[in-house]
């Protein structure tokens, strides 16, 4: 692309000029400081690996507050009481009774919210005792495993007045340095017109991780027993919010396709032998799945999940009535195509010039002093994540998280519907609102 200021890029600019301050306005309040004085109180429930990522998080942010620490690993646990007090905190109690102690955590404490990293199954349950006992909760992904979970998170919320949130999922917010936060500014501002379809997913090779031996063996019991797209949370951080869904349209229908399943059984067997339990062992999920989802005002989303095959990453498209944007991911960076703007006709120009000029005001108006290397899964980080700014802002506030419950339920439950239509021969699955109707009203997301 030319280095001329006056070649396609600048052109567009005045067209879409009077819609350019929505995003901006709608994101300038996220970094306004409330009172560092003003404690936050964080209960954490597992310490594993991503449990040791959060509460290195939390005890980098001043004001912050972790009285209590619950883990069933009794080594896990003393290990992060000495990162506690290690911080300059008291000592926090400690909870490591057996799988439920939890409950008596979200009894006992005072807290403002529990920050939940336990393995799949107890998302739910922990977030529920939280808010039954007066405190907010913040998941991991997926934040349900079933529509009845996600329908009780809605109505314990809208009884008690305690959210349950993704609010630390970072896709959106931390990947690609903001790539995804700048998409969306360009979204809202009009660059690529009225968005139809977009096309994303959980596309990354875990053979290595899910066997006995890998670090997270754990996911190779969902694939023997499950069979649908088991994990939508992270390319849904993205797509919701540049679809307005739950904020001006919602999720309508699914139907979910599934391959067979072959890849996992070869790779146990050369790795182990063809003798070995594991290389004959039926797996209930596909190599491959595809789910699409049509919204109530006639978009698409193509939700693609695989963690069997040899792959690189995955992708995200979106393609609006204007042109479309591919992330580029291992690719060499981020594309984009306008209609009657890009220099070549039908043919990709690199994004490089939009990712600086729609930068996402947030990006800038961030800037938190450095810190040693944060531990844990997803670490290496040596400033606080922009995510846990933000949670810790809206708990001194008072407020939900941009990405509410209904967001967060509404994110997980597309793995239960999705293991439905695959049982029932990839018929079509209706999908619940769970704003029962506010979706029509709800204001965009915003960062505040």
């Amino acid at each position: 692309m030319s280095g001329d200021e006056s070649g396609p890029i600048r052109r567009h600019v005045p067209r879409i000029a009077a819609t350019a301050g929505a995003v901006v306005a709608s994101s300038a309040p996220a970094h306004a400081q409330t009172s560092a004085a003003t404690p936050v109180r964080l209960g954490f429930v597992g310490i594993g690996g991503r449990g040791s990522y959060h509460l290195d998080c939390a005890l980098g942010i001043e004001g912050v507050e972790v009285p209590a620490l619950c883990e069933i690993q009794p080594d896990r646990l003393e290990r992060a009481a000495g990162w506690v007090e290690k911080s300059g905190r008291p000592a926090p109690r400690l909870y490591g009774r057996g799988e439920r102690d939890f409950e008596r955590l979200c009894e006992e404490e005072d807290l403002d919210c529990v920050i939940c990293v336990t393995s799949w199954r107890w998302h739910a349950p922990v977030c529920l005792a939280a808010n039954r006992h007066g405190k907010h909760a913040v998941s991991e992904v997926p934040i349900v495993l079933t529509v009845e979970e996600a329908w009780r998170l809605v109505e314990t919320f809208e009884q008690t007045g305690k959210w349950s949130t993704l609010a630390l999922e970072q896709v959106l917010l931390e990947v690609g340095g903001g790539m995804y936060l700048t998409l969306l500014n360009m979204i809202r501002q009009g660059v690529l017109g009225d968005v139809l379809h977009a096309e994303s997913g959980y596309v990354h090779d875990l053979r290595r991780v899910k066997f006995p031996g890998g670090s997270e063996p754990w996911r190779l019991q969902h694939a023997i027993d499950r069979n649908g797209n088991l994990y939508p949370d992270h390319p849904m951080n993205r797509i919701m919010p540049a679809m307005d869904i739950n904020h001006g349209d919602r999720f309508a229908q699914l139907v979910s396709v599934s391959s067979r399943a072959v890849t996992l059984n070869e790779y146990a067997a050369s790795r182990y032998g063809r003798e070995h339990p594991l290389a004959s062992r039926q797996m209930a999920q596909g190599d491959y799945n595809a789910t699409l989802i049509r919204t109530a005002d006639g978009k698409l989303v193509t939700l693609n999940f695989d963690t069997n095959t040899p792959h690189p990453r995955e992708f995200t498209r979106i393609q609006g009535t204007n042109g479309v944007f591919f992330d580029g991911r291992g690719m060499g960076g981020p594309r984009i195509y306008l209609d009657g703007v890009s220099p070549e006709s039908h043919r990709w120009e690199d994004a490089a010039r939009y990712m600086e000029d729609y930068r996402h005001p947030l990006l800038d108006s961030f800037d938190p002093p450095g810190r040693p290397a944060l531990r844990g899964h997803g670490g290496q980080s040596t400033k606080t994540p922009l995510t846990w700014h933000l949670l810790v802002e809206a708990l001194r506030a008072g407020t939900a998280p941009y990405f509410d419950v209904y967001d967060s339920v509404t994110s997980s439950v597309i793995s239960p519907l999705s293991e439905q239509s695959v049982a029932r021969g990839s018929r079509p699955v209706d999908f619940p609102d769970f704003t029962r109707g506010r979706w029509r009203t709800r204001p965009p997301i915003q960062f505040a």
